[in-house]
């Protein structure tokens, strides 16, 4: 690799933790060195950089564009085609989410969809189709929250993120709070008596 020592760490471990995300090593390291660099690359720059085939920066570079992961930029003077990732990480997390629930998610629903549909003959199935309602439920209720989370501007979603465990403290304060006839919460004394 033909990189500063930083940088290099950055893309060998990126390229780790690709093949582990279920895309390609080389794949990983490209988009490692797109996301990190200072101006829009070419594939010569790409080559020069991590030391790769032509053909193998090609094929990296037209699975990203796959995954909608990077931007073209014309460059002025110049007929190649040069390539970015997007400036703003969070855009960037939104399109990997969208891609792997494209390519992950809603293909397993489609299939517990058509499973749910049967008619189960034997006990097997029947305890079988009930432990898929119960996954399909779940995946639904995870995609209905990403969809309302995907909405949210980069502002909002920043401070739900920021919000972590403070979120668990707020529905126990609403748990508290309906926990009585007429939406009043119980004095801790109260809680606390024998009886309560």
């Amino acid at each position: 690799m033909n990189l500063p020592a930083l940088c290099e760490a950055f893309v060998l471990h990126f390229g780790e933790m690709g093949s582990r995300w279920g895309i390609n090593r080389t794949v990983g390291q490209i988009y490692a060195v797109l996301f990190i660099a200072e101006r829009p690359l070419c594939a010569d720059d790409i080559v020069e950089r991590l030391g790769l085939s032509r053909s193998n920066v090609s094929m990296g570079l037209k699975e990203l564009q796959s995954w909608n992961l990077l931007r073209r930029r014309p460059m002025p003077g110049d007929r190649r085609e040069f390539f970015a990732a997007p400036d703003d990480i969070y855009a960037i997390v939104r399109t990997l989410v969208d891609e792997r629930k494209k390519r992950e998610i809603d293909p397993t629903l489609s299939v517990l969809r058509e499973l749910l549909m049967r008619t189960p003959v034997t006990p097997e199935e029947r305890h079988a189709q009930s432990r898929l309602k119960d996954m399909h439920e779940l995946i639904e209720l995870l995609t209905g929250w990403y969809a309302e989370v995907q909405k949210l501007e980069t502002e909002r979603l920043i401070q739900l993120l920021s919000l972590g465990s403070k979120v668990a403290k707020v529905l126990d304060i609403k748990d508290h709070l309906f926990a009585l006839p007429g939406g009043k919460a119980k004095s801790k004394a109260a809680a606390n008596s024998p009886g309560a």
